[in-house]
């Protein structure tokens, strides 16, 4: 007697993550310590030492369950961004509001929009809840707003917009945002996943909160996994107004994000000096291989996050001659782009090694 599974679900292909550097070191006999990481978009620097203090004195309370509803994580967040606590909605990493988003305003019967080469969940998110994606071709190799827009149907519940976008880095200015959501029904859902608006140059940023009080159909989700350094505990945190933030806290488990993780997201998201550090070794590291990409000839996408889209050929070749040599990048394929690599900017001396890891295997 075969399990009853809706068949969406049986259909669903796993999310793909970076091969961890353990099963590396397993696989060809190589010393952790020697294998260069360039595959999850984490933060080289590692985790901020306020946070590594506030985690050590948070394990006093490991044998209590967490605050459910986060008192003083949306406190903090609150105060930073000028909404009330009944705005926010934690979340498991921001992956966890992608979800919250999908569970709770997709079904079948329905659909959802997201562009072509965008991130990996959206396609998930969609897919296991049954609803219809409506997948819209990327202009150059990003969002192409205007043809969203168009593709949005009459049973369209939700749209997901990456900026910037993982994998490929595209970036969308303000304006076009705002002439989006502007353009868009009131009673479809707008998820803006901002998990890499720290890393973008300053003369590009923008207040995406102000938009909140104008669209109630707006949800913004951020991470504490990327620029603050928190890849391992999962926080993150959507915002968006209190008919929205209610419908996601019905569907969101009572203690998803840990006691040692609110408590490192406090300190961390009042680390200044951390989070400037952490944009500043990303904006040199990320002109290190754009140029040392164009200097052999590589077609790349210019990235606004902290990785670079890098067209290889047979991508496949190059990735496995990278992990003989100890180098882990991310291969791109399950995203439509079997030519291309994704590359993290690490360290310095991590992006040299790949550097000439990379010429080596390349020929060039």
């Amino acid at each position: 007697m075969s399990i009853q599974a809706p068949e969406y679900v049986r259909s669903i292909a796993p999310y793909q993550a970076g091969k961890p550097i353990s099963e590396l070191a397993r696989e060809y006999g190589l010393q952790p310590e020697r294998i260069v990481k360039l595959a999850s978009n984490e933060n080289p620097l590692g985790i901020p030492a306020s946070a590594r203090d506030a985690m050590v004195a948070a394990i006093g309370d490991l044998g209590r369950y967490p605050d459910s509803n986060g008192f003083e994580l949306k406190a903090a967040l609150s105060q930073r961004y000028a909404v009330p606590p009944e705005w926010i909605t934690l979340g498991n990493g921001s992956n966890d509001i992608l979800e919250l988003a999908a569970h709770a305003l997709l079904q079948p019967g329905v659909s959802a929009v997201y562009s072509q080469y965008s991130f990996a969940v959206y396609a998930l998110a969609t897919q296991e809840t049954g609803a219809r994606a409506i997948v819209v071709p990327a202009r150059s190799l990003g969002h192409d707003l205007d043809a969203m827009r168009a593709a949005i149907a009459a049973d369209t519940r939700l749209v997901f917009i990456a900026n910037p976008n993982n994998p490929t880095g595209t970036f969308l200015r303000a304006d076009a945002i705002a002439a989006f959501l502007a353009q868009v029904p009131r009673d479809v859902v707008v998820v803006l996943d901002e998990a890499y608006n720290e890393y973008l140059d300053p003369s590009l940023r923008f207040d995406s909160t102000l938009w909140l009080r104008e669209h109630s159909n707006l949800v913004i989700s951020r991470t504490f996994s990327k620029a603050y350094g928190l890849a391992g505990l999962r926080a993150g945190f959507g915002l968006a107004q209190a008919e929205l933030t209610d419908l996601m806290n019905r569907v969101r488990q009572p203690f998803n994000v840990s006691t040692v993780a609110q408590a490192a997201a406090i300190a961390a998201l009042d680390d200044a000096d951390f989070l400037q550090r952490s944009y500043e070794l990303n904006r040199r590291g990320l002109a290190r291989l754009q140029s040392a990409f164009a200097q052999m000839g590589f077609e790349y996408v210019p990235s606004h996050g902290n990785f670079v889209l890098v067209r290889v050929g047979d991508a496949d070749a190059v990735f496995e001659g990278l992990l003989r040599a100890g180098i882990i990048v991310r291969p791109v394929a399950n995203y439509g782009l079997p030519q291309w690599l994704r590359v993290t900017v690490g360290l310095p001396e991590e992006n040299e090694a790949f550097l000439e890891a990379f010429a080596r295997v390349t020929g060039r």
